[in-house]
């Protein structure tokens, strides 16, 4: 007897990402101690540095070249530092 229902991922629950969302905020949070605007390639370089992980590493290799400041890239990266 063979199942033929479709294989589906299970849905991300957000106490999965919880621990990924701090470390971002825990990264971004010292990036920005005394800066006031940080460049994406800097973002990018500390977070791998801190070994986040894969998902978090493309969002941020996915923001335009620039600088942000802290409320900006939180934002843009699903963090809640501001």
């Amino acid at each position: 007897m063979t199942d033929d229902a479709p294989v589906t991922e299970a849905p991300v629950t957000e106490a999965a990402e919880e621990p990924d969302i701090r470390r971002l905020d825990n990264l971004l949070e010292d990036l920005y101690r005394g800066q006031e605007r940080i460049s994406q390639a800097d973002i990018y370089r500390r977070a791998v540095s801190a070994e986040l992980p894969a998902q978090l590493l493309t969002r941020i290799a996915a923001l335009p070249e620039g600088e942000y400041a802290v409320d900006e890239a939180a934002d843009l990266l699903g963090g809640s530092v501001t």
